[in-house]
C-alpha cells in the first residue's frame, strides 16, 4: 500500500530535532482514525437508515460493501498516486475529498444517493490512507519510528473501541433532530483542520524511482468484484436471474485476464498493479488466501451482528455499541499480547489457535441465541463477544508479519499493500454474501411478531458459515511459515544500525 523507498529531496530528509514533525504526525494519525473510525461507525447506525429513509436491504449492503469495494480497487493506485505527484499533495486531496464526500453522505436525500456518495468516500481514502505510513517514514529517522508505529496501533485499538460507540450515540442524541446524518457531518471540522493544518506542516516528498500507473489492471479489478459482488447482493430482491449466475461465472474470466495482462504488464516495464511474482512464495501466496478469507468472515459478521440487535432484538443503538465494548477490547488486548509474547515463542500456532477460539466464541454464540431467544442480555453476549476478541486479536495483528516473512525486501511495499488490498475486496464479498446467509433465510414480508425470531434464525445461520470460515482459515494457515516474525527481527537489527550510526555521526 506505501512505498518505503527513501524521499528524493533533501529537505525531507527525517530530522530528529524538527518539531513540526509531531504536528505532522498528529494530522496523518487524525485522517487514520477518520477512515477506521468511519468503517466502524457506519455498522451501528444502519438499522436507523434503514427505518428512516426506507432502504431496501440490498442497499443497506451497498452502503458498507460499496465504501469496501471502492477502497481496495483504489488502495494501490492512491499509494503510487503519492509515490509520483508527491505524498503530501495525494494526502490532502484525499482528505479533502473524503471530507466532501462526508457532507454529500450525511446530506444524502435518498438511499441511492447516499450509496453514490460512499463509493465516493471509499475512493478518497484509498488516496488519503496509503500516504500516511509513507509520510511518517519520510519524516521520522529510524530510530523514531517503533515509537510512532506503536502510537498508530493505538490509534487502529482506539478506532475499533470507539467507532461503534460514537456512531451508538451520535444515533441516540438525534442532534438537531438530524437522525443517522451526524455519523458523516462529523467529518467535516477534523477534516477542514486537516487540511489547513496539514498544508503548514506536512513536508513533501516523493519516490525517486515510483512505478507508474496500471490503470487498467485497476480496471479489470474493480470490473471483476462488481461482477462477483452486484449479483450476490441484488439477486434476492430479483430473483435470483440468469444473468447474475453468468455475471459471476464472468467475473473469473476477467480475474484470468487480469493475471494474462499483468504477467505481460511485468515483463514489459516492471511496473503491474499486481506483483505476480510474489505468488511463488509459499507463505505470500497462502497468507493472501488467509486474508481474504478472513475479510468474508468479518464482512458477514459485523453486519448482521449490528441488524439482529437493533432490529430482531429491539435494542436502541446505543445498547447495542455497548454490548461490543467487550469485543473491541479483547481484540485491543489480545493482539498486543500475540505480537510482544506469544508469536516470537510459539510461530504459527498462535494464529491457529486464534481461529479455533473465534470459531470456539462464533458457536458458543450460535448456542446462547438460540438458548435465551429474544430474551438475551448483553451480559450473556459478553463472554462469547471476549472469547471471538480474544481469537481475532491473536490473528489480526501477528498475520501481516506471517504473510510478509519469507517476501523479499524489495518487494515488502508491493506485498504490503496487495494484502490490504485483498482485505478489502474480502470485506465487500463478505457484505455481498450477507443477503444469501441472512436476509436469504427469511420472508420480505414479515409480521410484527415474526421480525424477532426471524432475525434471530438468520443471524445463527449466518454465524454458522462463519465459523465454516474460521475452519477454512485454521487449514490455510498450515501453508503459513512456522516462525512468521523472522523477517521483523531482521528489520530490528537494521533500524538499531541506522541508530547507532546516527548517534555516531
Amino acid at each position: 500500500m506505501t512505498s518505503t523507498h527513501t524521499p528524493v529531496n533533501a529537505p525531507v530528509q527525517p530530522v530528529a530535532g524538527d518539531r513540526r514533525r509531531w504536528f505532522a504526525l498528529a494530522i496523518v494519525m487524525t485522517a487514520a482514525f477518520m477512515d477506521l473510525v468511519d468503517v466502524t461507525i457506519v455498522n451501528i447506525a444502519i438499522p436507523s437508515i434503514r427505518e428512516n429513509e426506507g432502504a431496501t436491504y440490498s442497499q443497506i449492503q451497498w452502503i458498507t460493501a460499496g465504501y469496501a469495494l471502492a477502497f481496495a480497487a483504489g488502495l494501490i493506485t492512491g499509494g503510487r498516486l503519492g509515490d509520483i505527484h508527491g505524498r503530501k499533495r495525494v494526502f490532502l486531496i484525499g482528505v479533502g475529498g473524503f471530507t466532501l464526500a462526508s457532507a454529500l453522505c450525511g446530506l444524502a436525500v435518498n438511499p441511492e444517493m447516499l450509496v453514490a456518495s460512499r463509493l465516493l468516500q471509499g475512493a478518497m481514502a484509498a488516496l488519503m490512507v496509503p500516504q500516511v505510513l509513507s509520510i511518517v517514514h519520510a519524516t521520522f529517522p529510524a530510530h523514531e519510528r517503533g515509537k510512532v508505529f506503536g502510537l498508530f496501533g493505538a490509534i487502529v485499538g482506539l478506532g475499533a473501541v470507539s467507532g461503534p460507540l460514537l456512531g451508538a450515540l451520535l444515533t441516540e442524541w438525534n442532534l438537531f433532530g438530524l437522525e443517522w446524518r451526524p455519523i458523516f457531518l462529523i467529518n467535516l471540522p477534523v477534516g477542514v483542520a486537516g487540511l489547513i493544518l496539514g498544508s503548514r506542516f506536512i513536508t513533501e516528498s516523493r519516490a525517486p524511482r515510483a512505478l507508474k500507473l496500471d490503470l487498467v489492471g485497476v480496471a479489470l479489478v474493480t470490473l471483476g468484484l462488481l461482477m462477483l459482488v452486484y449479483p450476490l447482493t441484488q439477486g434476492r430482491e430479483l430473483d435470483w436471474p440468469l444473468w447474475g449466475y453468468l455475471s459471476m461465472a464472468g467475473a473469473f474470466v476477467v480475474l484470468a485476464v487480469l493475471v494474462a495482462y499483468e504477467r505481460r504488464k511485468s515483463a514489459r516495464d516492471g511496473s503491474p498493479l499486481v506483483e505476480l511474482s510474489l505468488f511463488k512464495v509459499k507463505s505470500f501466496a497462502a497468507g493472501i488466501a488467509v486474508q481474504t478469507v478472513f475479510g468474508i468472515a468479518l464482512g458477514i459478521f459485523f453486519l448482521v451482528w449490528t441488524l439482529y440487535m437493533q432490529v430482531g432484538l429491539g435494542w436502541t443503538a446505543l445498547r447495542a455499541g455497548l454490548t461490543g465494548v467487550p469485543f473491541s477490547i479483547a481484540v485491543s488486548v489480545a493482539a498486543g499480547v500475540s505480537v510482544q509474547k506469544l508469536v516470537p515463542r510459539f510461530g504459527r500456532k498462535v494464529l491457529q489457535a486464534g481461529a479455533l477460539v473465534m470459531a470456539a466464541g462464533v458457536l458458543l454464540y450460535i448456542w446462547e441465541s438460540e438458548r435465551y431467544g429474544l430474551g438475551i442480555t448483553s451480559w450473556q453476549m459478553a463472554l462469547p463477544l471476549v472469547v471471538m476478541g480474544v481469537g481475532m486479536g491473536l490473528i489480526v495483528a501477528p498475520l501481516t508479519d506471517a504473510v510478509l516473512s519469507q517476501v523479499p525486501r524489495e518487494h515488502a511495499g508491493a506485498a504490503s499493500g496487495l494484502i490490504n488490498t485483498v482485505q478489502q475486496m474480502g470485506n465487500a464479498l463478505g457484505l455481498g454474501l450477507v443477503s444469501v446467509v441472512f436476509f436469504g433465510t427469511m420472508s420480505d414480508h414479515l409480521a410484527p411478531a415474526r421480525v424477532g425470531p426471524a432475525y434471530a434464525d438468520a443471524f445463527q445461520n449466518a454465524l454458522g458459515w462463519v465459523a465454516g470460515v474460521l475452519a477454512v482459515i485454521f487449514l490455510l494457515m498450515f501453508a503459513l511459515p512456522k516462525r512468521p516474525a523472522q523477517h521483523v527481527e531482521g528489520a530490528q537489527e537494521e533500524e538499531r544500525t541506522e541508530e547507532k550510526e546516527s548517534a555516531l555521526v
